[in-house]
């Protein structure tokens, strides 16, 4: 699970799981697991996740069962209604997450096809290729891939493939469900100023 910013640095990585598991186990575990080094949101922020996770606080994901992804509104028509204007701006906004992990497996190929190593040495080509992202990035080292991203927000060198957007949430036990009252409500009054202030 990787969490980064808005400067495309990877504020928090957490490896360990071997073959497939669902985004909202991994972070149900992390939440419950690793609370003294998870960078939880402050009271009133919150992290913007995709459709595999599901809104609860701290964690805003889009309207499902509405268009999302940006080639979706570029290739059709623009956003209309409440629920597409609010997805189209999320999308917009989390984009900077498939384009942080465009850039860091664009450098580094072994991401991508990963050698049968031991499990723990896989863990730890991961972390060192995160940390090495980061230390490019900040210390401001001329980068091509870092250089498309500057200019043109919408650019994302490799697609990530969108997981888990239909994957029934309901064989996942995650206590922290119930606050999805709260985000939802959080989301209807983001998506209502959107649509008031024409912000597509």
């Amino acid at each position: 699970m990787l969490v980064c910013n808005f400067d495309m640095l990877i504020t928090f990585v957490v490896v360990g799981w071997s073959g497939t598991a669902h985004d909202t186990l991994i972070l149900s575990s992390v939440i419950e697991e690793m609370k003294s080094v998870f960078p939880h949101p402050p009271e009133g922020k919150y992290y913007l996740v995709d459709a595999g996770y599901p809104n609860m606080k701290g964690y805003l994901s889009p309207y499902k069962g509405e268009r999302y992804h940006i080639p979706d509104f570029r290739d059709g028509s623009p956003a209309e209604g409440i629920r597409e204007v609010f997805n189209h701006a999320h999308s917009s906004l989390r984009n900077v997450i498939e384009r942080t992990i465009g850039v860091w497996k664009k450098r580094w190929h072994i991401l991508c096809d990963m050698r049968p190593f031991p499990l723990i040495k896989q863990q730890k080509i991961i972390v060192a290729t995160t940390a090495l992202h980061n230390f490019i990035r900040i210390c401001g080292v001329e980068d091509v891939e870092f250089n498309k991203c500057d200019q043109n927000r919408g650019y994302i060198p490799e697609r990530e493939e969108e997981r888990n957007t239909n994957e029934d949430m309901s064989s996942h036990n995650l206590r922290r469900v119930q606050d999805g009252s709260y985000m939802d409500r959080a989301r209807n009054q983001i998506a209502t100023r959107l649509l008031e202030n024409k912000i597509v």
